[in-house]
């Protein structure tokens, strides 16, 4: 198991992981996001290689539309 930071909250996944399989596993597949690691975006690109590390901090926010 990893434990990292995730929106301020501890959390732990299986390791290995990387940005891609926790978006799906939280839901977030196919939806607007940015994601955030140890403080330097995570572009959209990189989701599938940006590993999940013991003690990072991730942060996701999802986009909303209004208007």
């Amino acid at each position: 198991m990893i434990a990292f930071t995730l929106n301020g909250e501890s959390r732990q996944v299986e390791a290995p992981t990387d940005v891609a399989h926790l978006l799906d596993d939280l839901g977030y597949a196919g939806k607007r996001v940015a994601v955030e690691k140890n403080g330097e975006i995570v572009p959209k690109s990189l989701h599938a290689t940006t590993r999940i590390e013991p003690g990072c901090r991730i942060e996701i926010v999802v986009a909303v539309g209004g208007g």
